[in-house]
């Protein structure tokens, strides 16, 4: 039997072969990489993993993406195209993707509507009382209020941040809980929230004062409201 551990022919052939599987492999590890750039781009420029996943990117692709600088990882299972251009609320998107139970409430509220010269030193966030909620958003700050379960939902819309849905009270209900948490967020902050929703067309009386009313704040927002007319 001939000896061909050391056939010349043979080794020639094994590295052709190692040589056209590992083209094959770089050729398809491109394909794969410049196909999740098109989804991407056709999504926003911002994805979840597994919304990534679900459209067809590969695992692999993804990771390559990310460790080559070409996504920017802006929190656990939420990528963005670094070429992507940057869209407003980052902060809210990452609570929508972490927390996506809690609500968007007061001054981040606020900020998201328009009605506050205020930047929030933290992501302001609710959720029902009595309900068990762990709202650890690190390296993002949150500052959590309980909100009665029985108007929990009054006001309560889902807005599109950056690809991301992110529950956040609207514009009526972020005035009324102003004046409802005037003691740990300034009655200075409700007066101006008032203020500008008025100003820019924001809110209406007749439903802020509806919502006063169910909130069981209407007898301190009267008088300013009386003030407006």
């Amino acid at each position: 039997m001939a000896d061909v551990s050391h056939n010349p022919r043979l080794d020639k052939n094994s590295a052709t072969y190692y040589q056209m599987a590992l083209l094959l492999s770089n050729m398809s590890n491109t394909r794969d990489i410049t196909a999740a750039l098109r989804v991407f781009r056709r999504h926003g420029g911002a994805m979840r993993t597994k919304q990534a996943l679900a459209l067809g990117i590969h695992p692999a692709a993804l990771y390559a993406l990310r460790d080559s600088g070409q996504l920017t990882e802006l929190t656990r299972g939420f990528y963005r195209l670094a070429e992507a251009k940057e869209f407003a609320n980052p902060d809210l998107a990452i609570v929508g993707v972490r927390a996506p139970d809690a609500a968007v409430c007061l001054i981040s509220a606020l900020a998201f509507h328009g009605i506050t010269t205020q930047i929030p030193a933290a992501v302001h966030l609710a959720v029902p009382r009595g309900a068990y909620y762990r709202l650890k958003l690190d390296p993002l700050p949150v500052r959590v209020y309980r909100y009665d379960p029985n108007t929990y939902d009054v006001g309560l819309e889902v807005q599109d941040v950056g690809g991301v849905s992110v529950k956040i009270y609207n514009s009526t209900r972020t005035v009324a809980d102003c004046f409802k948490f005037r003691n740990k967020i300034g009655l200075d902050v409700a007066l101006e929230a008032l203020r500008l929703a008025r100003e820019r067309k924001k809110v209406s009386l007749r439903e802020l004062s509806e919502i006063a009313r169910l909130l069981r704040v209407e007898r301190t927002l009267t008088p300013y409201l009386q003030a407006l007319e």
